[in-house]
């Protein structure tokens, strides 16, 4: 956890219409979309009548929907774009259902069959955000909703360039990430040859591409772990806000904008050092991060702030002003002590803290039940995406890890770094470069 995760005011939500999202090839916004839910005509009538869903009931509801919020039909004709220059799910708005998975290529398989099955995942992954079916199989869980926002994201991990026989484009800012003392890492889950992250406003349209993606795997891959992860609903708050955590704390003042002039050379690679097949890509780190919920909801909100150096009820700074007034970190209270702690989790991971290291944070929230003493298993699936995770996650990682007052309370249980090649162009799949080079 940093004090850099999605804004929703930035990259994060904003106000529902239908969907113009980053990603076409020359780097310009895709054209509203107007395709692509042909599967589900739903919106086709119940999108002319307000929600048909028993009569008063349902029309009582939607007209006392609070100002700004948006009708629930209007959820699935949102529709982000599969090709372009980034691939889709980095810059995207955070969904409200997520779904983490990593795979090992399968004994015997390599070159020919990775490419293969990146094929056939680009095939389905560019069906499925369109809003269609399923180019073979489907299951039909989602043909009653729309393209929900959806999106499907590819990486690679470190070994899978020893199982391509492509070690020689295996880009240095891929190596493994060094080890932290304060890990608790379950190597069960943590690592894989292949990553997959989707998104969607939909729960059914998440799982949907989450059984079509493993299905398509057929006899190529096979599961090494899988994570669900979940964040605030669009239209849940009357007006657009920043997401928050399950610590209650608001998360994501800081996180780059796109509007930022560093932005695209923080978060996308550029560099001509980096193999051609990375142009447009970017690095991935992700960590499952257990919360100690127990033990931080036993201090009072006043030591909760301390921790975090800013207020639970607005997310602003402890010194003062509104969510995203600069922190000012030499002003000190009546006793002389710094009004933001010095251990503050938000002082420590400032980006003028740390050489200007920054990170675009793209997380969703989890819960896996309790354990036998009754505590939840629940926390951050923190993904972070950047340029270089050496200039990105490790010097900020690196700085926690010699504490701050937020350590006590999480535990980082699992970790994976992944290489997310630039988007596809149409006709292309994700990765096409790096496999056919």
């Amino acid at each position: 956890m940093t004090d850099q995760s999605p804004s929703k005011t930035a990259v994060g939500r904003l106000p529902r219409q239908p969907a113009t999202r980053p990603g076409s090839p020359d780097g310009s916004p895709d054209a509203p979309s107007r395709t692509g839910v042909s599967r589900r005509r739903l919106l086709g009538t119940a999108g002319a009548t307000g929600l048909v869903l028993g009569a008063a009931g349902g029309a009582a509801g939607y007209a006392a929907a609070p100002a700004g919020a948006a009708p629930l039909t209007s959820l699935g004709a949102d529709r982000a774009m599969f090709h372009g220059k980034h691939q889709p799910g980095i810059t995207d708005a955070l969904q409200a259902h997520g779904h983490l998975v990593a795979f090992d290529l399968a004994a015997g398989a390599g070159r020919t069959e990775a490419a293969a099955l990146l094929r056939r995942w680009s095939a389905t992954a560019a069906r499925l955000m369109a809003g269609e079916p399923s180019p073979h199989d489907d299951t039909g869980v989602a043909q009653d909703a729309g393209p929900s926002s959806l999106t499907v994201t590819f990486g690679f991990g470190h070994g899978f360039f020893d199982r391509t026989g492509l070690q020689k484009q295996r880009p240095s800012a891929l190596d493994p990430l060094p080890a932290f003392s304060s890990d608790r890492l379950d190597k069960a889950r943590s690592g894989g040859d292949l990553w997959v992250q989707i998104g969607a406003d939909d729960a059914l349209v998440a799982f949907h591409a989450l059984r079509a993606i493993q299905k398509d795997a057929g006899g190529a891959a096979r599961l090494r772990w899988q994570m669900n992860g979940f964040n605030r609903s669009p239209g849940a708050t009357a007006r657009p806000l920043t997401t928050r955590n399950l610590m209650g704390q608001v998360d994501g003042t800081r996180n780059p904008k796109p509007s930022d002039d560093d932005f695209d050379q923080r978060v996308f690679v550029l560099d001509h050092g980096e193999p051609a097949w990375m142009a447009g890509g970017s690095y991935v780190v992700v960590r499952r991060i257990r919360m100690l919920l127990d033990d931080w909801e036993k201090l009072a909100r006043a030591q909760q702030e301390s921790v975090i150096g800013r207020h639970k009820s607005d997310g602003a700074p402890l010194s003062g002003g509104a969510e995203t007034t600069p922190m000012d970190l030499e002003k000190t209270g009546a006793d002389g002590s710094y009004v933001v702690p010095v251990n503050a989790h938000a002082r420590i991971t400032r980006p003028d803290q740390n050489g200007g290291a920054a990170m675009l944070r793209r997380p969703f929230s989890f819960h896996d039940g309790y354990g036998a003493d009754g505590a939840p298993d629940a926390g951050l699936l923190f993904v972070c995406w950047q340029a270089d995770p050496l200039r990105g996650f490790v010097p900020v990682q690196r700085k926690l890890d010699r504490g701050d007052a937020l350590s006590p309370f999480i535990r980082h249980e699992a970790s994976g770094l992944f290489a997310a090649p630039g988007g596809a162009a149409k006709g292309e799949y994700v990765g096409q470069r790096l496999l056919e080079s």
